[in-house]
């Protein structure tokens, strides 16, 4: 189950944006999307990820956030695993870091899905239990 391969439970093509987005534009995709976390990628490359943390993080953000690029905030020293890492690696980084997100590259560095912690509750879940039940109210 935790010895599995990222790559099987990953999300494959997620949303990402360019270190040249505003903060604005990135808030906006984000309550569209329900996302919390998003990779920076230039060319296909993971440059770095950006949080609704980081565009709320400066008070005064919020008053130029329209006019401020992504690269001004974003987070570049990324933790990453990569395919075949073992989904039991991402569970122990999401306990040990606090993260949510994890992103996937391969050794060149190209962005090849993301992993979240509910990726891995999910598959641990779907493992323990295969079939659907009701909850009972």
């Amino acid at each position: 189950m935790l010895n599995e391969h990222v790559r099987d439970i990953m999300t494959k093509n997620p949303v990402t944006v360019s270190p040249d987005d505003t903060l604005a534009a990135v808030n906006d995709v984000m309550v569209r999307k329900r996302l919390q976390q998003l990779p920076v990628t230039e060319n296909g490359k993971l440059v770095g990820l950006i949080t609704t943390f980081d565009l709320w993080k400066d008070r005064d953000a919020a008053v130029v956030a329209s006019k401020r690029k992504v690269s001004e905030v974003m987070t570049t020293g990324v933790v990453k695993l990569a395919p075949k890492d073992k989904v039991g690696t991402a569970a122990e980084l999401f306990v040990d870091r606090r993260f949510k997100t994890l992103p996937v590259v391969n050794l060149d560095n190209d962005l090849k899905g993301v992993v979240t912690a509910f990726d891995v509750i999910h598959h641990v879940y779907k493992k323990e239990y295969p079939k659907e039940f009701a909850m009972e109210g």
